[in-house]
């Protein structure tokens, strides 16, 4: 059974680190440990990671959740089928089709579907379209998502246009920030998550992208204050509190140093 680490998991799914330690940490999966405890992620894994987070975004209750997906991990296969995988939520229904074959499991409420072999990197997420003129922020966001990793131009031309329509989208303007950061256009895409922020997308994963670009532009004392933004929404961010101990090293402010690197610790290391 091949078996995926979590830099496999990022680049798959287009997940951030500290959006997978969520879901890990609220019981959806329970990842194998290789050596030196590095988390190794079976197919399975992946598609409940991605469900999760899907149905999470959606507003789907952690209950309903939980019991959806312990079904449906009793019922997809260790590995991607020749014919193809999909999943999808009808109603409130979560339906998986392989091939001709469909079956529903219990629980769901919103359309999603995988296809293609995520260990050639081509999983992606499906939805149907919506008609030309008329297409949502979340259908903008979903054509760049699906376009991300082999044309990160046309998809932050999607997420723009979906920030547009809906300047608290937060899914568009975490990804459009951070592909911007990537192509080395630090102040664009700080303009994002400040407009983000301002447009009331108050979230602990746009700080922490905020926390990391900052500090890039040698701006440590304000990073200090993304990050510790971050925390204050979510204290369980542990790539959070790291990079808050190396920069509270930087800044002489070793008590509060320490603090962040024994918390980082407890978090990572916690079973």
């Amino acid at each position: 059974m091949h078996q995926y680490g979590v830099r496999d998991v990022e680049k798959l799914l287009r997940l951030p680190r500290s959006a997978i330690h969520s879901l890990i940490r609220a019981g959806f999966v329970s990842p194998a440990r290789g050596p030196r405890k590095a988390y190794l992620f079976s197919f399975q894994d992946l598609i409940v990671l991605r469900t999760a987070q899907t149905l999470a975004a959606a507003n789907v209750s952690h209950k309903r959740i939980t019991k959806s997906l312990k079904e449906l991990r009793r019922q997809i296969p260790d590995t991607m089928p020749l014919s193809g995988l999909a999943i999808s939520a009808v109603g409130d229904r979560v339906v998986v089709k392989e091939g001709s074959n469909r079956w529903q499991v219990e629980s769901g409420q919103y359309l999603l579907a995988f296809d293609g072999d995520p260990a050639d990197g081509a999983m992606r997420v499906i939805e149907p379209k919506a008609p030309a003129g008329q297409e949502s922020a979340d259908d903008w966001f979903e054509r760049g998502y699906a376009v991300e990793s082999e044309d990160p131009d046309t998809a932050r031309a999607a997420y723009e246009k979906a920030v547009a329509l809906d300047p608290a989208h937060l899914s568009a303007n975490i990804n459009l920030g951070r592909l911007l950061h990537e192509a080395g256009r630090l102040e664009d895409a700080e303009r994002v998550y400040r407009r983000a922020l301002a447009a009331g997308a108050n979230d602990a994963t746009l700080w922490y992208n905020l926390g990391v670009l900052l500090t890039d532009m040698n701006r440590k004392p304000q990073a200090l204050d993304a990050y510790e933004e971050a925390l204050r929404l979510n204290p369980r961010v542990a790539d959070c509190h790291y990079n808050m101990a190396l920069l509270c090293e930087a800044l002489n402010k070793y008590k509060q140093a320490i603090r962040h690197m024994a918390q980082y610790r407890r978090l990572v290391q916690k079973p």
